[in-house]
């Protein structure tokens, strides 16, 4: 195939190669959400008891903010580095990495460690979720098998984001730690790194597999500001995303007086309902190429819920709005990871990375403007009102995106 650098994938080891890239992304997914339902209390007892809300507020957003930059900054160069060296020692580095950092920082007592160990997990992490994508579209024959492919991995993720809190508060309180709070969750997550670096070096080749000429037809290809504008809108849905999740963590603690293990409830549901719709959405019922047209809708949908939940007091409403805030997110994130993969060609680690990227750097200004906004005078709920306006303007291009992306007269993918 042109040159490129292949390994032939025997059918019987897709699966097994498969479970491995799930098990990675899962692990990296489950190290940036277990510590979610405790980071404010966290943060209060390093900050000392004069801390004020806006404080600890402030700690929270940036110290979610700082994994998610240390991501955009070096997704990319993983994706690009993945391209040359191949899919394999590219996710051996990050994992191992990732999971000997989390080892290392588990016994942190300080504010200013636990930002260490935030940013350098984040640059680990880096070199799994993008580069674990672009594996898939390694093995993958058709742009059927690539859009389920893609959902696994990225139900994976979710999976991870789901258990990371609850298997933070339980993990916490199991071992009865206090001053120690971060010991057990981290050094648990840091292991599951490691194990999942170990299936990695099993099933993955030593160098990516050349994409079959179904997923690389010329007529497919997008034009650059085609995919800007792909990247683009993945940015808002992490942002909106990010704002969501730290003003729901901080609004629950502070507003509504809820525990950490209520909290931790609260990001279940969420990340139950992305799992759910997310397996709809590329499930058989579904063609990929009609996904495209579910962009604008979704955006709107995301828009108007985040702009209602800090209006909601009654639980089981609130319970309705962060549905539907988790359920728009959940079927536009692997959605546009699809057409942005679906146009990659040979460089998919590059264009994921670029994705990542992009997504990351939207969790990192969503999560800062989260806690910045959050206890503002100016504006009442400035970080969810404001936010609901900038996805309501992705509906806009959610709305000429799909007569880009297959053009008339191309063929399906």
């Amino acid at each position: 195939m042109n040159g490129e650098p292949s390994v032939a994938v025997n059918t019987p080891h897709k699966g097994r190669l498969l479970l491995s890239l799930m098990l990675a992304v899962f692990a990296i997914s489950v190290g940036f959400g277990v510590l979610l339902p405790e980071l404010p209390d966290l943060v209060g007892q390093m900050l000392g008891e004069g801390s004020s809300p806006a404080k600890v507020s402030r700690a929270t957003g940036l110290l979610t903010a700082l994994y998610m930059f240390a991501l955009f900054l070096c997704a990319p160069v993983w994706g690009q580095l993945s391209d040359r060296w191949g899919r394999r020692p590219v996710l051996l580095i990050g994992l191992t990495g990732f999971g000997a950092t989390m080892l290392v920082f588990a016994a942190i007592q300080s504010l200013y460690g636990l930002y260490a160990e935030r940013a350098l997990s984040g640059l680990f992490a880096a070199a799994v979720t993008p580069v674990a994508l672009a594996t898939v579209t390694d093995f993958s024959a058709t742009r059927v098998e690539l859009g389920r492919r893609l959902t696994f991995v990225s139900l994976a993720g979710v999976s991870g984001f789901l258990l990371g809190p609850t298997l933070g508060v339980a993990l916490t309180r199991a071992s009865g730690a206090t001053g120690g709070a971060m010991m057990v969750p981290l050094a648990a997550t840091g292991g599951l790194a490691l194990v999942a670096a170990l299936a990695v070096a099993l099933t993955v080749g030593r160098s990516p597999v050349g994409r079959p000429d179904e997923i690389r037809q010329p007529a497919q290809v997008a034009a650059p500001q085609l995919v800007r504008w792909l990247l683009a809108l993945g940015f808002v849905v992490s942002a909106g995303v990010a704002v969501f999740e730290v003003g729901l963590a901080l609004r629950g603690r502070q507003d509504l007086g809820l525990d950490p293990a209520q909290i931790a409830m609260m990001f279940t549901l969420c990340s139950g309902v992305m799992i759910v719709v997310q397996a709809i959405v590329f499930s058989p019922l579904v063609r990929p190429e009609f996904t495209r047209w579910l962009i604008a809708p979704a955006f709107a949908v995301m828009a108007a819920a985040l702009f209602t939940v800090p209006l909601t007091t009654d639980f089981r409403l609130m319970l309705v709005v962060i549905g539907a805030v988790a359920a728009s997110a959940g079927i536009l994130s692997p959605i546009l990871t699809y057409w942005v993969a679906s146009h990659a060609g040979h460089k998919s680690g590059a264009e994921l990375g670029r994705q990542t990227a992009a997504a990351s750097l939207g969790a990192a200004v969503g999560s800062a403007a989260g806690g910045l906004l959050y206890d503002v005078s100016w504006l009442p709920n400035a970080a969810f009102v404001l936010t609901a306006g900038v996805i309501a303007l992705a509906v806009w291009p959610g709305l000429w995106l799909p007569g880009r992306l297959v053009p008339r007269g191309a063929n399906k993918p």
